[in-house]
This record gives C-alpha cells, sequence and structure tokens, in this order.
C-alpha cells in the first residue's frame, strides 16, 4: 500500500513539474530555459501522375531509356514524357539517391529546355539527399540563354534558399542586387525565407546590402530587420544600429521600427539605441522611438533617464509623450515638483495645461468638498456611550439631541413639586 502511494505522489509531482511554466513575474511572459532547436526544413514533393511507377521505371524514363509510360493516376490513363520521369527523381531515396543525383546531373546539361526546367523543379528536393555539383549547374543556369529556364532557376535559388544557405551563398549575392526584376524578386523572397532558418547568414547578407550605394538596396534590406530582430541576437542588433546611422531617412524609419519589439527581448540594448533614434532628425524615426519608450519596463533606471530628458527635448510631440508618462514614473509630491520646474521651460500651452494638472493639490487648493475627502473619518463611538449620551440628551458627534425625549434637568430645584 505505501509503495503504491508513494508512486502516486511521484506521478504526481511529475505531472506537475511537466506542467509548470516559469513566467516573468513583470511581465508574465515565458521565461526562455534555452535555445530553440532549429525545426528541419524538408521540400515538400510535388506530386503528380510519376508517383504511380516505380523507381526503376522512374529511372528508365529520366535517362531516356524508355521514350514515355502509361499510368494510371486518379482515375485517368496518362502518357508520362521524359520530363515527368524526372520530376520524379525526388521520390528516390536512400540507396536510390546516388543514382537519382547522376541522372539530374545529365538532365540539367541537357540541350532541350524543357528538360532543364523540369531537372531545375526537383533540384531542391534530390539535393536534401546529395547536392554535389547542383548548385554549380543553378548558378549557370540562372545566366541561360531561354527566359523560360532562367524563370525556373530563380524560383529554384527561391526554394533552396531557406535549407541551403551555403551552396547559394555567391548566386543569392548576385542575384540580389540584379536590376532585372524578375530575377531580384525571387532572391529576396528567398532571403527573407533565409531569416527564418538560418538567421546568421541572413545576417551577412543584409550586413553587405547595407554598405552598398544604392539606395534602393539599403532600403529593402532594412526592412529585413524586423523578421531578424528576435532570432540574430548580437549580429541583428549591430546591423539595427548601423542602419539608424544610414544617411537616407526610410533606412532609419525601418530601423527604428524594430526598437519596440527589441525592447521586450532585449531591453538594455533598446534603450541605447532608442536614446540615439530619439534624437534623429526624422519625425517618424523619433515616433518610432517613442513608441519603444512605451513599451519599456519604467523602473529601469536607463529608462526613467530616458523618460525625464525627453521632457525637455525640443520637439513638442517628443516633450508631450514623455511628460505624459510622468505619472507612472513618480508618485503625487514628486510629480508636482517636477511639473513645477518644467512650467519655468515650457512654451506650448497644451503642455503648460497638462502640467499644471499635475501641479493641482486638491487637498490645499480644492473646493471644500474636496479638502474634506481627505480627511481621515472620525473614530466611531462606542454603543455604550451612545446610549449613555443619548439618555441624558446630549449629541453624539455631529448629530443632534433626540428630539422624542426633553433634556434632563440640570439641578432638583427644577423637579416639580408634589401637592
Amino acid at each position: 500500500m505505501k509503495l503504491h502511494i508513494y508512486w502516486a505522489c511521484a506521478t504526481l509531482d511529475w505531472c506537475m513539474a511537466k506542467d509548470y511554466i516559469a513566467r516573468d513575474p513583470r511581465t508574465g511572459l515565458p521565461i526562455a530555459t534555452g535555445r530553440k532547436q532549429r525545426k528541419k526544413n524538408t521540400k515538400k514533393q510535388v506530386t503528380g501522375p510519376w508517383q504511380e511507377c516505380s523507381r526503376k521505371d522512374i529511372l528508365a524514363l529520366a535517362n531516356g531509356e524508355i521514350p514515355q509510360l502509361q499510368v494510371d493516376w486518379g482515375g485517368r490513363r496518362y502518357v508520362l514524357p521524359r520530363e515527368d520521369g524526372i520530376r520524379g527523381l525526388g521520390r528516390l531515396k536512400g540507396v536510390w539517391a546516388d543514382r537519382a543525383h547522376t541522372c539530374l546531373l545529365k538532365a540539367l546539361e541537357s540541350d532541350e529546355a524543357t528538360i532543364r526546367i523540369a531537372a531545375l523543379e526537383v533540384l531542391p528536393v534530390v539535393a536534401e539527399q546529395r547536392s554535389d555539383e547542383l548548385f554549380d549547374w543553378l548558378s549557370v543556369l540562372l545566366d541561360d540563354d531561354e527566359a523560360s529556364v532562367r524563370k525556373a532557376a530563380s524560383q529554384c535559388l527561391e526554394d533552396s534558399a531557406p535549407t541551403f544557405p551555403s551552396g547559394i551563398d555567391s548566386s543569392l549575392a548576385q542575384e540580389l542586387r540584379s536590376p532585372i526584376h524578375a530575377r531580384s524578386e525571387p532572391a529576396w523572397r528567398g532571403l527573407k525565407g533565409l531569416t527564418e532558418t538560418w538567421p546568421e547568414v541572413a545576417c551577412d547578407h543584409i550586413d553587405e546590402l547595407l554598405l552598398v550605394t544604392d539606395v534602393g538596396l539599403r532600403r529593402k534590406a532594412s526592412k529585413l530587420l524586423r523578421n531578424i530582430v528576435q532570432r540574430a541576437g548580437a549580429m541583428g542588433w549591430d546591423l539595427i544600429s548601423w542602419a539608424l546611422n544610414d544617411e537616407d531617412a526610410d533606412v532609419r524609419r525601418n530601423a527604428s521600427s524594430t526598437l519596440a519589439s527589441l525592447s521586450k527581448k532585449e531591453p538594455r540594448i533598446a534603450i541605447m539605441l532608442t536614446e540615439r533614434a530619439i534624437l534623429d532628425a526624422d519625425a517618424k524615426v523619433r515616433n518610432n522611438a517613442l513608441r519603444a519608450i512605451r513599451s519599456m519596463d519604467t523602473d529601469d533606471s536607463r529608462a526613467r533617464t530616458l523618460i525625464m530628458n525627453g521632457t525637455r527635448h525640443t520637439n513638442v510631440e517628443v516633450r508631450r509623450s514623455c511628460i505624459e508618462m510622468l505619472p507612472m514614473l513618480l508618485v503625487e509630491d514628486k510629480l508636482r515638483l517636477i511639473a513645477t520646474e518644467l512650467l519655468q521651460t515650457e512654451t506650448n500651452a497644451e503642455l503648460k495645461k497638462m502640467l499644471n494638472e499635475y501641479t493641482f493639490d486638491a487637498s490645499i487648493e480644492g473646493t471644500e468638498a474636496q479638502k474634506n475627502t481627505f480627511l481621515a473619518p472620525a473614530l466611531p463611538v462606542p454603543a455604550l456611550e451612545r446610549e449613555v449620551a443619548q439618555a441624558q440628551g446630549q449629541a453624539v458627534g455631529l448629530e443632534s439631541a433626540p428630539l422624542d425625549r426633553p433634556p434632563l434637568l440640570e439641578s432638583t430645584d427644577e423637579l416639580p413639586q408634589d401637592p
């Protein structure tokens, strides 16, 4: 019996420990106890009639050993050409991977454009098993003579970027800078996908793009800072800091828009960057900095100093936002002192009105009713004393004497005499 009780208690403790989530007492958010494991990004294979083919038939069809193959799929009969055999190479895994890889290399160097396009479509899937020389061919086909092949190669680059950052590194860097929109846009989408799977590698590309002279590339790169701010760590902070110093206002706006998100994860870094953004000449950058200040923990000494300095900023909107946050920082007595000091230098009429409201003390300057609300209530009269006072006809507190009972006579001379 004791053994069963011990086992039940141990099981209960294990279940409670498993379900328990440690949370930050200030924010209520779960406390991170370790680095999140990187999720493997597996390409989803495109389905088609070739799913009904055997592995041997797929290899024979892809190598051109048989011109075509008839299969029944989805209640219909299909005649599969060599292109469909190449698309089916993604099914060949394990011991079949080497043969699929060799067959795909032959298809990539084919003279027929349709064969090369089919090979590019299945390249990301086959590369998960074996990637030797495949991305070298991808870089070659990005400059193919056929426009349809170049389009397929750009799509292949976009699909491969999140999974194979090292294989497409140079090709991605080149396509990102391409003046041709049809080639650069897939590369930018691939870089965006890379920020989710390999943020450190994406930071290297963004770092290089923020240094180019083309302002359009710098603006596009700065928009991706929002994707890496929660994942890239110190590398991401450096990029945000660099972008805040850019000469282009749009780049600084994109960088400053990440400060509110950064303040939730790394408040100390966010405060240092916000101190710089709050002094920016652009109004939108300052507004983003103010949004970050509102999301910060006001108990932090550096955040409090930042808000107090903002109350004397040259920009009216900055002063207004910081003055509005003063009641959250200060107790009433300290708030009145600070508001009195600010009134001596404030020139804006609306802010003066706000500061005057902060300096108003209802317990001293208010109406009689307002002053009475601050008075302590009188102590209650014990029931026995109340009863004795009422019996003697005396008033209790502010109450008047009862009207139904005549007041007691003070001397016996006033008593009525018996006849």
